[in-house]
């Protein structure tokens, strides 16, 4: 990317950017709003993004308001701050939750309000902090934002979720470089795997959706009972519930908005059996769990459970993670990347779930989507639990895919049919 950008320690300065960057960033946030929450007339939209990503933000308000948004607003967070907190707050007090947040996005899904969440942050920011309190203040904040995030667990909102590099994590994606350098490759790869690179992103999306989908109809087709992973430190089963749903990149909210939830995307996803998880998984990424890494490690399932685990880094943030409630030692979400998407071709660790998921197979534990199930929308907690689906206040994306790994789909009698082989699909090939 041609020209200088004008870097602070609070990230971009939009006044220093050069015309084709600018151009750039306008499409990114055209996206953002067309195609990722596909914002109607007369919507309102409400952004939720670090402190650094202001310019960002104001491109999408811009490209909001000249879609018909009656009302664009924004909650703003800052790493510091919440570093602060865990440094200088009183020890009892991780508990504490600002409720007016959760209670004015509820406010706003109740309305109707389309939503964009950028994300970014530092994967190092709580790597040195008590694992107790970040794991209460993870907890609190779960719980009051469960209310919430029901809407978009079930695709009652329109909702997506981009990225932009603050500058702490692109010295973590790209280190040794000045904080320039780390940026500008940092939004050169984000641009190029959101194709905002192409001659007509739009289209390009369009494209690449219905070929997600392709795979996506192949496998409801063939109704799988149960998937076999095999790979380098895995071996294991994973039960699928009657009635699951394979889906890809589109989504469609109650009020019959179609959106995108994620950019990028390149997986095609269900969710699992809560009761049949067999085996162990070894992940093939490091996970960034609430500013804490947690590398090299294992998971095994027994009875859909998770019974033991171990990690090289961050073991003791796994172990509270999986303890947060009963369903979140269990697999809510199953997704299928091949080895060679774009992001993983790129050769980059990201250090962040929204790309690092999109280079490689992966399991989420936790809480599964309700749309992923027949009639999973209308269910309640119990009916879902019963029919299989997973209910926990967390859903936490964790990599497990690699060249070495091959997956197959079993039918009820264990007949066996490959659906990847060495990281890549047979299906539809």
């Amino acid at each position: 990317m041609e020209g200088a950008l004008a870097i602070s320690g609070a990230g971009i300065n939009i006044r220093g950017m050069s015309k084709s960057f600018v151009e750039s960033l306008q499409a990114y946030a055209r996206l953002a709003v067309h195609v990722g929450v596909n914002l109607q007339k007369g919507q309102r939209l409400m952004v939720r993004a670090p402190i650094e990503a202001a310019p960002l933000v104001r491109e999408i308000t811009a490209c909001a308001y000249d879609a018909g948004a009656p009302l664009v607003s924004v909650l703003y967070h800052d790493d510091q701050l919440s570093l602060a907190r865990f440094q200088h707050a009183p020890k009892d007090s991780f508990e504490t939750f600002p409720e007016w947040q959760a209670d004015a996005l509820l406010a706003c899904a109740k309305r109707g309000d389309a939503f964009i969440t950028v994300s970014g942050t530092d994967p190092d920011l709580l790597g040195g902090q008590n694992p107790d309190d970040v794991a209460a203040a993870m907890r609190s904040g779960q719980k009051h934002m469960a209310p919430f995030m029901a809407y978009p667990m079930s695709d009652r909102v329109a909702w997506c979720v981009i990225s932009m590099p603050i500058p702490a994590w692109a010295a973590k994606v790209f280190p040794g470089m000045s904080a320039e350098e780390s940026q500008l490759k940092l939004w050169d790869r984000i641009f190029t795997t959101c194709r905002v690179d192409q001659a007509d992103p739009v289209q390009a999306w369009k494209e690449h959706i219905a070929n997600l989908q392709l795979r996506s109809r192949y496998l409801n087709e063939r109704r799988f009972h149960t998937l076999h992973y095999r790979g380098p430190g895995t071996d294991l089963r994973l039960g699928l519930p009657a009635g699951h749903i394979w889906k890809s990149a589109e989504s469609v909210s109650t009020s019959g908005i179609t959106f995108v939830p994620n950019m990028p995307t390149e997986e095609v996803f269900t969710l699992g059996d809560r009761n049949r998880a067999d085996g162990v998984v070894k992940s093939s990424k490091p996970l960034n769990y609430g500013g804490t890494l947690i590398d090299d490690f294992s998971i095994t399932f027994s009875g859909g459970k998770a019974v033991q685990v171990t990690a090289k880094k961050g073991e003791a943030t796994l172990r509270k993670l999986i303890e947060t409630d009963e369903g979140s030692a269990r697999i809510g979400e199953i997704a299928l990347v091949p080895h060679s998407s774009p992001i993983s071709k790129s050769g980059l660790l990201f250090y962040n779930t929204l790309f690092d998921e999109n280079a490689s197979c992966h399991l989420a534990l936790g809480k599964a989507y309700r749309f992923t199930l027949e009639g999973g929308k209308e269910m309640d907690d119990v009916t879902f639990a019963n029919a299989g689906g997973n209910n926990s206040l967390v859903h936490v994306d964790f990599m497990i895919g690699c060249p070495g790994m091959d997956i197959d789909g079993l039918n009820e009698h264990d007949r066996p049919e490959p659906i990847m082989r060495n990281g890549e699909w047979v299906i539809l090939t």
